[in-house]
């Protein structure tokens, strides 16, 4: 054990650890009440307004204080200057290893463009041909030449050689089977 000030540390020999008393977690709590505040806004005018990281840099300002107890000089405006140099030193670092690393950018607005899915296109269409399937021969026909062919009652009556009177009277029954099917399926 070795005495400074009024501080006492108790070096670990075989792991080269430091064990500190509870005086050096007085120190820290004795200098967060007496510089945090100062401390924090020091470090806000250094990171440019950022909060959060002013708090980081005022915590590592505190744990390198008690880290380093031993060897602090307890004179007020010493400790002072020593935490506020501490503080910039940080932010120098941070600055440094930031700017190190690659900057992450957002994505371009291109590259957040949706993309259409055809997956649900394809799926209605499987179903709605297996619902056509369990149609009669008839009523396919008449969906098939007014709806997917896109042509009128007349065109259709005249395609398949029956009345248009015939024709939406397949049509209509046909539609009517659809939908049951279709809600058979969910």
């Amino acid at each position: 054990m070795c005495a400074v000030g009024r501080h006492r540390v108790t070096r670990a020999e075989s792991t080269g650890t430091a064990e500190v008393s509870g005086r050096d977690d007085d120190l820290v709590r004795a200098l967060y009440r007496e510089y945090g505040g100062a401390l924090f806004g020091h470090a806000c005018k250094l990171t440019g307004n950022d909060r959060q990281w002013a708090e980081d840099v005022v915590q590592e300002t505190l744990f390198r204080a008690w880290r380093n107890a031993e060897k602090l000089d307890r004179e007020p405006g010493l400790m002072r200057a020593w935490l506020f140099t501490v503080a910039r030193r940080i932010v120098i670092d941070g600055r440094r290893s930031r700017s190190a690393r690659p900057h992450e950018v957002e994505a371009s607005p291109l590259e957040s463009v949706p993309v259409p899915d055809s997956a649900d296109a394809t799926l209605s269409a499987l179903v709605i041909t297996e619902a056509l399937q369990q149609l009669s021969e008839e009523h396919r026909e008449a969906i098939t030449q007014t709806y997917l062919r896109d042509r009128t009652i007349n065109e259709a009556a005249a395609v398949l050689g029956v009345p248009p009177g015939t024709v939406k009277s397949r049509v209509y029954y046909a539609l009517r089977a659809l939908r049951r099917s279709l809600q058979d399926r969910g």
